[in-house]
């Protein structure tokens, strides 16, 4: 198939991922996360491949938004799904980091995703809120939300999310 369409492209950059992980193991969570909403910190590569920006940033209470775009879709023309779910897990998982001490990890132990209504580019800016309702001292239970700029509900999504303390002992950092 030929086509004589223009063709799009995306360029785009990142910051040195280090930074970023290296105070994650030295300093609280919410501080590396407010870190990275305010630019001290550089945010990983997965926001500028995506497009998102992070927000805002409160204990247990996490905000990022995108642009939906072209290079967002997938063959029927709408966000693709695991769009949705990359942020829905992002926010899940930086609204749990916000309330970890230095030197404590986490990682996703599953995600569950519920897709409502299809995002297209005219559907304009949108926002994922991501909330801690339970932190114990393994486990987390959080929860995001993407709405649109009214408000509409565009999908949900629940996380167990493992937390990971150092063993007694091993030195942070």
């Amino acid at each position: 198939m030929t086509t004589t369409e223009p063709v799009r492209e995306r360029t785009y950059s990142w910051g040195d991922p280090g930074v970023s992980a290296t105070a994650a193991r030295t300093s609280a969570g919410i501080d590396v996360m407010r870190g990275l909403a305010s630019g001290e910190l550089p945010a990983p590569p997965i926001i500028a491949t995506l497009g998102f920006t992070l927000d805002s940033v409160e204990p247990g209470r996490v905000q990022f938004s995108f642009d939906p775009a072209e290079y967002h879709y997938n063959p029927i023309g709408s966000v693709h799904g695991g769009v949705y779910a990359t942020l829905l897990d992002s926010a899940t998982g930086c609204a749990v980091h916000t309330m970890l001490p230095a030197g404590v990890g986490y990682t996703s132990l599953d995600l569950t995703v519920k897709f409502l209504r299809a995002i297209t580019v005219d559907t304009g800016p949108v926002r994922c809120i991501g909330t801690v309702p339970h932190l114990g001292g393994r486990t987390a239970l959080a929860e995001a939300r993407l709405l649109d700029g009214a408000d509409t509900l565009l999908a949900t999504a629940v996380s167990s999310i493992l937390v990971i303390r150092p063993q007694p002992g091993t030195q942070v950092g």
